[in-house]
């Protein structure tokens, strides 16, 4: 069979069949072509879906990008780089949702080869159908005629035995109805004969049409499954390729967030924020020790830096009271008074 010239070379020694109604080489090829077609439908649906994967995932990732905060209160080159990552991952998100397009439109191309393939099948097995027809009819007739023919053969032996064996009867009526019968039954004989050979010639006809026909029908075949082969061989070639160009695409503006993260300096944001966010360069004075009794005048809160000011004169010490008894005794150390009850 051509359809594998490849494999197995010669029509004739793989499709044909010893019984003339047999068509298991036609059905074997019918059912590769229908099998192929069913091969493109599920890289078809394979395609369909992995346009919904990529869609979905461009979506997710798209929302991600757009309402999760990620960094928002960074400052400086910190936060133009993260920027530049936000808007590269958004234009990731597009680029899948695009591939996704990409993936049904191939999907499509898929279906209308696919279809185009069944027609032009259908168109051949109407062909092919009609011609089995014709000669499994022509083959009925054929052996239709062969058992009437035979019939009449055995028919006409008969009534030559039945003349030999009445030869020595006296009876000539009887005899003259044997010979008539004889005259008949070889008048018929012939003419089965006849009619027996014209259907031998006509099936002959019909079969030589449906070889014919047949080696046209394979080579169709031959030529349709060859370019599915090689249409379904480029498809998945240019499949693989657009998800390469994703992976590249994808590359190229991560790519674009690496050269934006090497401008990024620690210490320019570490600077900008000082400069932004400074409130002095003086460091709070050291809270002193106060004496209840002694307060300076206009002294500072505690912590808080003073400056140069009057000088304060320092109250007196309060008068001694008298020692009275009863009372209880008031002691003096140095600057410190304590009541003893």
């Amino acid at each position: 069979m051509r359809l594998y010239v490849c494999i197995l070379p010669g029509y004739d020694k793989w499709v044909t069949s010893s019984d003339i109604l047999s068509t298991i080489g036609y059905d074997n090829i019918v059912q590769h072509l229908n099998n192929g077609r069913k091969n493109c439908k599920e890289f078809e649906d394979f395609l369909k879906e992995r346009a919904a994967v990529e869609e979905k995932y461009g979506k997710d990732l798209l929302n991600l990008c757009r309402k999760r905060p990620c960094g928002q209160s960074e400052i400086n080159t910190l936060k133009q780089a993260l920027e530049v990552f936000k808007q590269q991952v958004d234009n990731v998100a597009q680029c899948h949702i695009q591939l996704a397009h990409t993936l049904r439109e191939e999907a499509r191309k898929m279906e209308e080869f696919r279809e185009k393939q069944k027609l032009q099948q259908k168109k051949t097995e109407l062909i092919m159908d009609a011609v089995h027809k014709q000669r499994s009819l022509q083959f009925k007739k054929t052996m239709d005629a062969k058992k009437n023919y035979e019939q009449k053969c055995r028919d006409k032996d008969e009534a030559e035995q039945a003349v030999h064996r009445s030869a020595n009867l006296v009876n000539s009526r009887q005899q003259e109805k044997l010979f008539v019968k004889l005259a008949t039954s070889k008048t018929a004989a012939e003419d089965s004969d006849k009619a027996y050979m014209l259907h031998v010639n006509m099936l002959d006809k019909i079969r030589e049409e449906w070889q014919s026909e047949h080696i046209k029908a394979c080579e169709v075949f031959e030529a349709q499954e060859c370019e599915r082969i090689n249409f379904f061989r480029n498809a998945l070639w240019l499949h693989v390729n657009q998800l390469s160009q994703q992976c590249v695409t994808s590359d190229d503006m991560y790519e674009g967030v690496r050269k934006s993260l090497e401008t990024c300096s620690i210490e320019k944001d570490i600077e900008y924020f000082v400069n932004q966010r400074k409130t002095g360069q003086s460091p709070p004075a050291p809270v002193t020790y106060e004496n209840f009794y002694c307060p300076q005048r206009n002294a500072a809160p505690p912590g808080k830096a003073t400056g140069p000011g009057p000088t304060v004169a320092r109250r007196g010490l309060p008068p001694v009271p008298p020692s009275v008894q009863g009372d209880p005794d008031y002691s003096l150390l140095a600057d410190y008074s304590l009541l003893y009850q």
